[in-house]
């Protein structure tokens, strides 16, 4: 009951992302996740054991109320599909990297370097080659495929809206304070880890869902799953590497963040054209996942028809025959 119920959810939700993408950052949940961390890190005290304390409990704390106040919503598919979509944005992610697609097809690197850092990345931009712009562009696409989309899916199968909003502030956390550095080294340390595990099995899925889909596009997707396997272990990440070295290998190209890793071994350079082939894979991503959804509602809702019949022919058999003699 609850997974048909959920399936129905998601569908719905895929369907209105796709459709109406993100409502403004004023009544945004994730806005309003992020004012939280905010929060948490404005009252965070001093001190490694203190923060790294802190930022657990800070976490936890936002965790229960957010999963509360989801749980209060009406149960309805569509009340629960419709909020759930504001906690994916594939179409946001997309409009994002077309953006800076565009602006490299009209040669301008300056613009399409600050869109590349408002937008996607945290990394500096200011001194990135167009072909670098153009392939952190692909690595972000890929990579947030798990973070926005897919991970966000199966959190919702899981646990229903609290779990997937759980997610989100997880995913958030970590976007926010999981860097290895002095001012969030401890105080983000409970949110790296925590979305480090949440998306073991979210990543792993989409570089395979990445692969699929780039053998319907391309016809490379071996290819891309073998460079998967082979690459994703170069990021500090345990999960980042799986749907970037993907995309890297679908696209026969390579994948660099200087200083930090090298993915894929492909000839071609990343430029424009290629964000668009990659665009055009990533189209396939949230297909798959709604195929596969409706796949799994199909079974379940013949396996219940069947269970039904069976129990039914059951009772009939056990139903004593009463004879009656005149």
């Amino acid at each position: 009951m609850y997974l048909s119920h959920r399936s129905q959810t998601l569908l719905i939700a895929l369907i209105a992302d796709a459709l109406l993408g993100d409502p403004p950052n004023v009544w945004h949940p994730v806005a309003l996740m992020g004012r939280w961390m905010h929060l948490g890190e404005r009252f965070a005290p001093q001190g490694a054991t203190a923060r790294m304390l802190w930022g657990g409990m800070w976490l936890a704390a936002g965790a229960a109320a957010t999963g509360s106040v989801a749980a209060l919503l009406p149960g309805h598919p569509v009340v629960q599909g419709l909020a759930a979509s504001t906690l994916m944005a594939y179409r946001g992610l997309d409009r994002a990297v077309g953006e800076v697609q565009a602006a490299l097809e009209h040669g301008d690197l300056v613009e399409a370097r600050r869109l590349l850092g408002w937008h996607l990345v945290s990394r500096p931009t200011a001194d990135l080659r167009a072909d670098e712009v153009a392939g952190a562009a692909i690595e972000s696409l890929a990579e947030n495929l798990s973070d926005s989309l897919v991970a966000p899916a199966l959190a919702l199968l899981a646990g229903g809206l609290p779990g997937i909003a759980v997610y989100r502030l997880s995913n958030t956390a970590d976007a926010m304070w999981g860097y290895r550095n002095e001012r969030y080294e401890y105080l983000g340390k409970a949110a790296a880890r925590l979305d480090d595990a949440l998306n073991l099995l979210p990543a792993r899925l989409t570089a395979a869902l990445i692969a699929v889909a780039a053998q319907i596009v391309c016809g490379r997707g071996m290819i891309a799953w073998q460079i998967a396997h082979r690459d994703a272990g170069r990021t500090a990440s345990p999960n980042a590497g799986w749907p970037m070295a993907a995309m890297a290998g679908a696209l026969d190209t390579t994948l660099t963040k200087r200083g930090h890793y090298i993915l894929g071994s492909g000839s071609r350079l990343p430029d424009a054209a290629m964000i668009g082939e990659a665009r055009r894979i990533a189209r396939i991503v949230p297909l798959l996942l709604a195929g596969g959804v409706l796949l799994v509602t199909f079974n379940v809702q013949r396996y219940r028809v069947i269970t039904q019949f069976s129990q039914r022919r059951s009772l009939a058999c056990l139903t004593p025959i009463t004879l009656h003699f005149s």
